[in-house]
């Protein structure tokens, strides 16, 4: 009788953390998962990266204001050994996307980054911005030139506004990927790759070539990558 009662105490038990996890995921993107002596914390960023303006209701999109505050508490949390940090996003708010970047490229803990489907726009920044960088081979990433929507002034300020915050990304990007200036801005204006736009396309094995992504690798590549760099640390 004991058995069957500790039994029934166990199922409620594992559906209650279940639901949590769940709860957790549809709240933040987020997920801790412990094994192998380490634990993780699987951070997503998808869809759209929202900035300062509310987006739409029927758009996946990726909130900052709850991204920073959770790298914070990532860093701050001692049984937290790293960060695995998952992307599928067409890019979005600059600003917002390079403060995520920004923060994650400091943090001292451990950090991976896995780009799933799309690393697009100012998911570039992000993707590079862990302590290494993976790419599946059917992902692709957009790189062009910033963007502005809404009132443009016509004066000379605002392209060298414009021009200061391309130096910005393109500086972030080279500082933390292997890839040439050069190059990067070679496909970042290049004319003859997208229709009706300015820019470049590239597959995970040319982001690889290029020195834009560490790796070309899947999930446990990306996992693995990050024990050891979680071992290594602790030796």
């Amino acid at each position: 009788m004991e058995d069957k009662q500790t039994s029934a105490e166990n199922t409620s038990a594992d559906a209650e953390n279940r639901q949590d996890i769940l709860e957790q995921i549809e709240k933040t993107g987020a997920v801790i998962s412990k094994g192998e002596g380490e634990t993780l914390h699987c951070l997503t960023i998808i869809g759209q990266i929202e900035g300062h303006y509310i987006l739409p209701s029927d758009q996946k999109s990726t909130k900052y204001e709850h991204i920073i505050p959770l790298l914070v508490s990532i860093e701050e949390n001692p049984e937290i050994d790293g960060m695995l940090m998952v992307l599928n996003t067409m890019g979005g708010d600059v600003e917002a996307g390079l403060a995520i970047a920004e923060m994650v490229a400091s943090m001292a803990k451990p950090s991976v980054s896995l780009v799933l489907g799309g690393g697009h726009s100012i998911g570039v920044p992000l993707a590079v911005s862990a302590r290494r960088s993976f790419i599946v081979p059917s992902a692709t990433m957009t790189i062009h030139p910033v963007r502005m929507s809404g009132t443009v002034v016509g004066v000379p300020q605002t392209y060298y506004y414009f021009e200061r915050m391309q130096d910005r990304i393109v500086d972030f990007i080279t500082a933390h990927s292997r890839v040439e200036e050069a190059e990067f801005r070679r496909l970042l204006l290049r004319p003859d790759e997208i229709a009706t736009d300015v820019g470049s396309i590239i597959d995970g094995a040319e982001a690889a070539r290029i020195g834009l992504i560490d790796e070309v690798g899947g999930l446990s590549d990306a996992l693995n990558a990050l024990r050891n760099m979680i071992r290594q640390k602790r030796e």
